[in-house]
């Protein structure tokens, strides 16, 4: 009897659970449907099993791909935990095997400490290892005196069996034997938002805490524990230099900044600038998983060598393209990995490119099929990861909703500039940073079913929003100078003449909204900004780009030639010249140069690594330009001089 009833209730338990897992299922697929696409795009919804699809045809549907990799940022942290001998490392992937490199990183003996790589190394296996510190780093290999400390901090480096280098990783340990981990700062830190006041010093740790910075006295804390951290420093002199002290646990680490002068101060100052950063060739540290370090490295290096103010950054920092939110984030994490040595002591501003983006990817159609903006734009899209990941002025424009081509006034269809639009000011000069590729659909150039904004496409509530700035900046006394700084090339040279913003030298393409082509073709939207840029403002001296793989100058004023010889449409003439600056040579695969109607007008081009330092000296500007891996000079020219004022 007792086994009858127990089989009862056995089998009646088995229904439930999977009644249970039934309802459960029912509610995903739900939750999945009632998750809206969003109105801008067309032609797009959710089957009955709750898939994302592209209805390119009466004939033809293409799915999302909802494939994913277990190279995420959080499982190539490895998850280190204390042993007795070490640090042990599980990677959350038993097809992972490899190599882990290490070295500590000796914070007092260097300005800008990086890791000392040991001798030997630690077998990856199946997804798991162990750093045997006690065993083969101690005695003479103890160079960080963690024996006598009893606490140390290593650097580590993932590289698979075939000889990707997936990440570079830190993390701090206490005890001697049995090891603990400790509270360690994994990313960062950054001086963001510099002001002649202040900055936000930036930084993300491996455990949630409360942590501070003390600068001249004073203490800055969070206002809760947390692993990201943005603390804000304020009431500090102009053109001071502060030492900054972060205490996290019972850890803490020394800095220092320079902060801004006072705006109008007319001091002489230099900043760098350069873009397209994403994996090159070559091998080594000329790839680690999404990012060149090599070259990286040695431009904010020399950046810092040469006491730049600060390092603006234009897009392309990673090859992203990525469909999850996990792979991105760790492609991020080894560009800041690259440069926060040197972030730690002076601001890189970055702005977006082509690759920062993150997709829904449609198979089916040509190598890459269909691909737009990932969305829930809140937290899914190529802006909301972007905006995660730095820390930049909330001074930009909100979004494209409400515009003239808003297809639904009542919701949010289009996602957020903040953070990936924006200016800022340093003593005399500003800096208006664009995005081009806002709510980027990268296969409209050839297929515009699912709508999305085009490669180059500035659209029209960031051209209003920039049109109100200018003449904010053109008012403001204290402001002599103002650089434009966006990711595509108005005249390309080499690698895009086929889009960024000319395509060939046709004006057809364009932005499409919920299945309609906007108003205006690109050379239409490219002609109102240069006419902005040139005519209605008499302070714009420069436009930083990229996008292209190479360094080159083009001279834009009533000597070039803007057009191909067949356009028909409205031509605009310009009242004075202007610089475009294209630094793309930051360690992407190159591009050579093409032959275009503004090629008498274009100058030292140039396919070698670059750098540009800008010298503002009052009402003169200079440049400079050289390659960050061999430091020879690639170019020299005078932007601006006080004459042209006159």
């Amino acid at each position: 009897m007792t086994l009858i009833f127990n089989h009862i209730f056995i089998s009646q338990h088995r229904r439930f659970a999977n009644i249970i897992l039934l309802i459960s299922a029912l509610l995903a697929v739900t939750s999945l449907l009632a998750q809206d696409v969003p109105a801008s795009y067309s032609n797009m919804g959710y089957d009955k099993q709750g898939r994302l699809y592209l209805q390119v045809s009466d004939t033809l549907r293409l799915y999302a791909d909802t494939s994913s990799s277990p190279l995420t940022l959080e499982n190539l942290r490895g998850d280190p935990k204390g042993t007795d001998e070490g640090i042990a490392f599980n990677f959350q992937n038993p097809d992972l095997n490899g190599t882990l490199y290490y070295g500590f990183i000796p914070y007092e003996d260097a300005r800008y400490p990086l890791p000392v790589y040991f001798a030997r190394t630690a077998k990856i296996k199946n997804g798991r290892t162990e750093i045997k510190i006690k065993k083969r780093m101690s005695g003479r290999y103890d160079m960080i005196h963690w024996e006598e400390k009893g606490k140390g901090t290593l650097g580590y480096r993932v590289v698979d069996d075939r000889g990707n280098f997936l990440y570079d990783g830190i993390i701090s340990f206490k005890g001697t034997g049995p090891f603990e981990i400790d509270d360690t700062i994994i990313e960062g830190p950054f001086v963001n938002l510099l002001t002649d006041q202040g900055a936000v010093i930036s930084f993300d740790t491996n455990t949630k805490i409360k942590a501070s910075v003390t600068v001249d006295g004073k203490k800055f804390e969070d206002a809760q524990s947390a692993y990201h951290h943005e603390i804000n420093l304020n009431g500090l002199k102009p053109s001071t230099r502060y030492t900054y002290t972060i205490h996290y646990g019972d850890n803490s680490l020394n800095y220092d900044f320079k902060t801004a002068p006072q705006p109008g101060s007319r001091r002489p100052f230099v900043f760098a600038y350069a873009s397209d950063s994403r994996a090159g060739r070559g091998g080594g540290e000329r790839s680690v998983y999404g990012v060149n370090h090599y070259i990286t490295k040695r431009i904010i290096a020399y950046a810092a060598q040469q006491q730049v103010s600060f390092v603006q950054f234009t897009g392309d920092i990673i090859n992203g393209y990525a469909t999850k939110t996990e792979n991105m984030d760790l492609q991020y994490a080894n560009w800041k990995r690259a440069v926060s040595p040197f972030g730690a002591y002076l601001p890189i501003i970055v702005g977006m490119g082509n690759h920062e983006a993150l997709i829904h990817r449609f198979p089916g159609i040509g190598r890459y099929g269909l691909s737009i903006d990932r969305f829930p734009f809140a937290d899914q899209s190529s802006e909301a990861i972007f905006a995660r990941h730095f820390v930049n002025p909330l001074n930009g424009p909100l979004s494209e909703d409400g515009s003239i081509y808003d297809p639904n006034m009542d919701t949010n269809d289009f996602p957020s500039y903040k953070e990936n639009v924006f200016y800022y000011n340093y003593d005399n000069s500003a800096i208006i940073v664009l995005n081009s590729d806002y709510w980027y659909a990268p296969s409209l150039k050839y297929h515009n079913e699912s709508s999305g904004n085009l490669h180059g496409y500035v659209m029209d509530k960031q051209f209003e929003w920039l049109k109100q700035t200018l003449i904010k900046l053109e008012n403001d006394k204290n402001v002599d100078h103002i650089f434009v700084t966006i990711h595509t090339p108005f005249f390309p040279n080499g690698g895009h003449v086929g889009d960024a913003m000319y395509y060939n030298g046709s004006n057809e393409k364009r932005a499409y909204v919920a299945g309609k082509p906007v108003a205006k073709g690109i050379i239409e939207r490219r002609d109102e900004l240069l006419d902005l840029f040139i005519n209605k403002s008499t302070k714009v001296v420069a436009i930083l780009t990229g996008d292209e793989h190479n360094y080159c100058r083009t001279l834009i004023g009533p000597q070039t030639s803007l057009y191909p010889e067949e356009y028909t449409g409205n031509k605009l003439k310009l009242r004075r010249s202007i610089w475009q600056i294209n630094n793309g040579a930051a360690g992407s695969p190159y591009y050579a140069q093409e032959i275009t109607p503004w090629s008498a007008q274009t100058y030292g081009f140039t396919t070698q690594n670059a750098v540009v330092l800008v010298y503002v000296h009052g009402q003169n500007v200079d440049v400079k330009v050289y390659n960050p891996d061999t430091l020879e000079p690639v170019d020299r020219f005078n932007l601006k001089n006080a004459k042209q004022n006159e």
